[in-house]
């Protein structure tokens, strides 16, 4: 499958908002799950946000309320728009894809752990300065 790439990172002062785009985002099957990972030192990557193909959305409690996941197919783009990123969301954020052929096989539709994506990113640094 084709490689995502992300792009949109960067260094931000504290207070200042920033989106990342991550493209191609067509898929060849209709049921399927895109999210947004960030890699924590020393521990496994983990999930930010999730979308599914039928739009529902599950963020992590770090990013909820904070960070908004969405995408646009016209566009052939993924986003996650961070408002007002602290420091410590300073990391790399990779997005990633997985399609199913019949059902989700997880319960809560998008699995929000790394083994549940089969098509990821290079990554794209974010650093928040105070």
């Amino acid at each position: 499958q084709v490689p995502l790439v992300e792009s949109g990172g960067g260094s931000v002062q504290d207070g200042e908002s920033l989106t990342l785009s991550c493209s191609p985002i067509r898929t060849r099957l209709n049921r399927y799950c895109f999210a947004w990972f960030r890699q924590v030192p020393g521990r496994d990557r983990e999930a930010v946000a999730t979308i599914d193909s039928a739009g529902y959305k599950i963020y992590s409690e770090t990013a909820k309320g904070r960070f908004s996941i969405s995408k646009d197919s016209d566009k052939n783009l993924l986003y996650l728009k961070m408002n007002k990123p602290k420091t410590n969301d300073s990391k790399p954020y990779y997005c990633a894809k997985v399609e199913f052929q019949h059902n989700f096989p997880h319960p809560s539709r998008c699995n929000q752990e790394r083994s549940g994506y089969t098509v990821w990113g290079q990554g794209t640094q974010v650093t928040v300065s105070s």
